[in-house]
C-alpha cells in the first residue's frame, strides 16, 4: 500500500514538474523524437522491401525448381559458370520424358526485343518463349483472353500474349484482343493479357512488362538454328513434399542427358526459390542491423540530451529534495521521481515520434513502395522509449535520492 501511494505520489511531482518547464520538455523530446522516426523507418522500409521483394517474385513459385546454365545466387567467380555449355531446347524436351508422371517440365527461352503497334513503340521489352505449360508452372493466368495452346506451340504460331504494361503502353484502355504487333521484325497476333504481377523490385525483372510467345516460335524468328540457344527448364512438383526427391532426380537426369561421368561437376545449376529467399534475407539482415545501428545513434544522442536535462533539474531542485527529504520523503520516493519524469518524456517523444512516422510510412506506401508500420514495430518503439528514458534518468536519479539533506537545505 505504502508503494503504490508512493509511486502516484513520485509520477504526480514528476508530471508537474514537466509541465512546470513545457518549452524545456519540449526541445528534450525533440532528440527523442528523431530517433524514433529514424529507427521506425528504417524498419518500415525494411518491411516494405521485404513486401515488395515478395510480389516481385511470387510467380518463381516455391513448388518449383529451375535447371538452368547460371546460379540466380553467386558471390564468387562467374568465369567457371560461363564457360558452361548452353541448355538446349531438346535437353529440355528429354528431361520431360523421362520426368513424365513425376513434375511438370516447362521450357522457355527470353531476350530484348523492340515492340511496335501503329505508331506506339516500346524499347527492350522482355520476350519470353515458353509452352502452354506456363500458367501451369507460374499460377499465373491471362486476364484477358487466353494462354496460346499446345497445338499453336506445336505449329509455331504467330501469337502473343502480353503483360499489362505492354497493353497500356501500346494500346491504352482500348483492347489488345487480336491486335498484331510487331516484335522485331516480325508480326504476332495477341490472344490475351495477363493479370497483374507487379515486380521491378530492386532492379528485377518487370514482370508486367514482358510477352509470352509460342518457345518454338521464338526459335524460329529469333534463334539462328534449332536446338540452339540457353533454355532455363521450370520443373513443378505434384506436391510441396515431393519437391526434394525431384530435385535429385531432376539432377540426376540432366546428368546423363548432358553425358556427364560420374567424377565430373555438375555443368548446370539447380535453382528454387529458398536459395533466393535465403540470400536475400542474409542481404537484408545486415542492412537491417547497420540501419538500425546507424538510426540507433540519433537515439543515443536524444538519451544523453535527456540525461543532461535531468541534472540539471536535479541541480536546480537540490533544495526541494532536500525539504523532501527532511520531511520523510525515502530515498525510493526520490529515485522514483526523476526517473518518472525522464521516462515520461521519452515517452511523450516516443509517442510523437510514432505519429511522424506513420505519416511517412503512409508517404513510402503511396510514392516509393507498400510499406506499414505493424503493431509489433509500435510497441517495440514504445519500449524502447521508455527504455531510453530509464536509462537516461537512472543516473541523476541515484544523485539525487543520496543527497545529504542537510547539505540540500544549504544549497543556494
Amino acid at each position: 500500500m505504502r508503494l503504490s501511494q508512493d509511486i502516484l505520489e513520485s509520477l504526480n511531482i514528476a508530471m508537474t514538474a514537466i509541465t512546470a518547464n513545457k518549452a524545456r520538455g519540449f526541445l528534450t523530446t525533440l532528440g527523442i523524437v528523431i530517433g524514433i522516426v529514424a529507427v521506425i523507418t528504417t524498419m518500415t522500409a525494411a518491411n516494405g522491401l521485404q513486401n515488395t521483394f515478395r510480389q516481385s517474385f511470387s510467380s518463381v513459385g516455391a513448388d518449383v525448381i529451375y535447371v538452368s546454365r547460371m546460379p540466380w545466387v553467386n558471390f564468387g567467380n562467374n568465369f567457371a559458370f560461363r564457360n558452361r555449355p548452353p541448355i538446349q531446347l531438346k535437353h529440355a524436351e528429354m528431361l520431360q520424358q523421362r520426368l513424365r508422371g513425376h513434375g511438370v517440365v516447362n521450357p522457355s527461352i527470353q531476350g530484348n526485343k523492340n515492340v511496335k503497334f501503329l505508331s506506339e513503340r516500346m524499347d527492350n521489352v522482355t520476350i519470353i518463349g515458353t509452352s502452354e505449360r506456363q500458367t501451369v508452372v507460374s499460377d499465373v493466368v491471362p486476364s484477358e483472353g487466353r494462354f496460346f495452346i499446345s497445338t499453336e506451340v506445336r505449329y509455331k504460331s504467330q501469337v502473343a500474349v502480353i503483360g499489362q504494361d505492354i497493353k497500356e503502353g501500346l494500346f491504352g484502355k482500348s483492347s489488345a484482343l487480336n491486335q498484331s504487333i510487331k516484335i522485331g521484325r516480325y508480326k504476332y497476333r495477341i490472344i490475351g493479357v495477363m493479370e497483374v504481377q507487379g515486380g521491378g523490385f530492386m532492379g528485377g525483372p518487370n514482370l508486367d512488362r514482358q510477352i509470352f510467345i509460342p518457345v518454338t516460335a521464338y526459335e524460329k524468328n529469333f534463334g539462328a538454328v534449332r536446338n540452339q540457344g540457353d533454355v532455363n527448364i521450370a520443373i513443378k512438383a505434384n506436391n510441396a513434399a515431393a519437391l526434394e526427391s525431384l530435385e535429385f532426380e531432376a539432377i540426376g537426369e540432366m546428368r546423363r542427358i548432358r553425358k556427364l561421368r560420374p567424377a565430373e561437376d555438375d555443368n548446370f545449376s539447380i535453382n528454387k526459390l529458398d536459395s533466393l529467399v535465403g540470400s536475400y534475407n542474409s542481404i537484408m539482415g545486415v542492412v537491417l542491423l547497420v540501419g538500425v545501428l546507424v538510426t540507433g545513434i540519433s537515439l543515443f544522442v536524444g538519451g544523453v540530451g535527456v540525461m543532461n536535462i535531468m541534472f540539471v533539474s536535479v541541480t536546480e531542485r537540490t533544495r526541494e529534495i532536500g525539504i523532501r527529504k527532511a520531511i520523510g520523503a525515502k530515498r525510493r520516493s526520490i529515485l522514483m521521481q526523476f526517473i518518472f519524469e525522464s521516462s515520461i518524456i521519452c515517452l511523450v517523444g516516443g509517442i510523437v515520434g510514432i505519429v511522424l512516422a506513420g505519416l511517412l510510412t503512409m508517404l513510402i506506401n503511396a510514392l516509393v513502395m507498400p510499406a506499414s508500420m505493424s503493431l509489433l514495430i509500435v510497441v517495440i518503439a514504445i519500449l524502447v522509449s521508455v527504455l531510453v528514458g530509464v536509462i537516461s534518468g537512472i543516473v541523476p536519479a541515484y544523485n539525487a535520492a543520496r543527497m545529504d539533506p542537510i547539505e540540500a537545505l544549504r544549497y543556494e
